[in-house]
């Protein structure tokens, strides 16, 4: 690609971000998706990082506000008044709920690390410290709550209790899984008796993606399902994993995790500051258990079932993902 040909991409890029902009957070799709996305954003910073470094930590800054009080970070904080959205998620059922902001229950993959990691790298040295000293409690909060929450068996890996939480949403794992262990009666009834056309009425995505980039009417509807789910537990962990039929082990998800711990580590260090022991003990412990995840037969690495530890034999794009997540993995 030539330097002009890299210089129009770079505006195309600049508009887009300028576009979206919404002064404390940057919205993905003005349309389709309004809100802040935890993730997105942590995405989203490190490009503005190349424009505008203030604008970069205020796009970060902007998830604070929606962090739980058990250190969740939620993969949705709603910035408007859409009473569908929220009614859907209704946050307040727990405890742990900021009471200010509406948001979902579930997170997202951990990019925060990462992202805070980026932009630490284009300030001097002293602005550096500032920045990782103002993000560090965030992030310890957050990948404490991961293993505490989600690391029941304390194996070091993590698990997700919704496809949304792992980012790819309709990734096949996933799907997979849902087929098996997570379909109720009446929509295994729906698309029997080929009733699922009709939802297509209801569906918001339909109007901005085209069919094949969407899942499918049975799939959006089991997902709504195991969103009902996790409301009707209160977003609360440990009553979901005990009566689960649904968790896995996310390739994706711990892969990026793994990665976030690495960076944690070097951010605290520049910090000055010592991270808590039972949380480093717990690092330690996942980027070995993240070779469970490897399927020698296959040569490559699968997520796993949380319920019956069995690989989930779906091939995806994950499987390129622990060269992401650093150092002590398998060439």
């Amino acid at each position: 690609m030539g330097d002009e040909a890299t210089d129009n991409l770079f505006r195309e890029a600049e508009a887009v971000l300028k576009h979206n902009d919404r002064q404390a957070w940057t919205v993905p799709a003005a349309d389709l998706y309004p809100h802040q996305w935890l993730w997105d954003s942590c995405f989203i910073s490190i490009g503005w990082r190349h424009l505008d470094i203030e604008r970069a930590q205020t796009e970060l800054r902007s998830l604070l506000r929606g962090q739980w009080a058990n250190g969740m970070l939620p993969n949705i904080i709603f910035t408007g008044n859409e009473k569908r959205h929220i009614d859907l998620w209704r946050s307040w059922v727990s405890p742990y709920a900021p009471d200010d902001v509406a948001t979902s229950g579930i997170t997202q993959p951990p990019l925060l690390a990462e992202a805070v990691s980026q932009i630490g790298q284009k300030l001097k040295l002293p602005e550096r410290r500032s920045w990782y000293k103002e993000m560090l409690p965030v992030l310890v909060d957050y990948h404490a709550w991961l293993y505490r929450d989600r690391d029941p068996h304390k194996e070091g890996l993590v698990l997700l209790l919704h496809p949304y939480e792992c980012g790819l949403d309709n990734t096949p794992p996933w799907i997979s899984e849902l087929r098996k262990h997570s379909l109720p009666w009446w929509i295994r009834l729906i698309e029997k008796l080929h009733l699922d056309r009709f939802i297509n009425f209801f569906r918001r995505d339909t109007k901005h993606v085209p069919p094949g980039q969407r899942m499918s009417n049975i799939e959006a509807m089991a997902y709504w399902s195991a969103l009902r789910r996790l409301r009707r537990k209160a977003y609360n962990s440990e009553a979901l994993i005990s009566r689960s039929l649904f968790a896995v082990e996310d390739l994706a998800f711990n892969c990026i995790f793994i990665r976030a711990n690495i960076l944690l580590k070097q951010i605290a260090k520049t910090a000055g500051q010592d991270l808590p022991e039972p949380l480093l003990e717990n690092i330690a412990r996942s980027e070995a258990a993240l070779e469970q995840l490897w399927d020698e037969a296959a040569g490559q690495y699968f997520s796993r079932s949380f319920v019956s530890h069995k690989l989930i034999e779906e091939p995806t794009i994950a499987t390129l993902l622990p060269l992401y997540a650093g150092s002590g993995l398998r060439d």
